[in-house]
């Protein structure tokens, strides 16, 4: 019979492995991102209802929601709340100042004929599928594009 039992650490062959596959994941990533390589995206489609919005943050930590084209209030949303709205606004603001755009800048949001809901930043061209993120965090910005304009 023949004794398994290892002493002194990790079999070499195993950490040798591991180290190869990580080795190829990290060739792999770079290989794509220095290719471009396309992205899978959804078939283009007609856009349904679209409104470009601004977002301000206000000094008590709430936030203001604007249509740009009209300057109209759409929502507040109060301190401590609106999470899941903080979150896309903080990633598109993040590639927004990387890709070197001014502040300000207004988002589209958009229902397409197919049922989607994207918001994205037109001067970077980057984009959310909110539906990806779950049907509720969807209805968040869906009853923006509903909401009646406020003066």
């Amino acid at each position: 019979m023949v004794d398994i039992t290892i002493q002194g650490g990790f079999p070499r062959s195993v950490l040798i492995s591991v180290g190869l596959m990580l080795a190829g994941t990290i060739a792999l990533a770079g290989i794509t991102h220095a290719t471009n390589a396309e992205h899978v995206t959804m078939p283009p489609t007609a856009a349904v209802a679209t409104v470009d919005l601004s977002f301000k943050d206000l000094p008590d930590g709430g936030i203001t929601i604007k249509d740009a084209a009209t300057g109209r209030l759409v929502s507040n949303v109060a301190p401590q709340s609106g999470h899941f709205i903080r979150g896309i606004m903080r990633a598109l603001v993040l590639g927004h100042r990387r890709a070197g755009q001014p502040d300000g800048m207004p988002f589209r949001l958009t229902r397409w004929a197919d049922g989607r809901l994207t918001i994205a930043d037109p001067s970077t061209r980057e984009s959310f599928e909110l539906e990806a993120f779950g049907s509720t965090n969807e209805q968040v910005f869906a009853a923006f594009l509903e909401a009646p304009r406020k003066t």
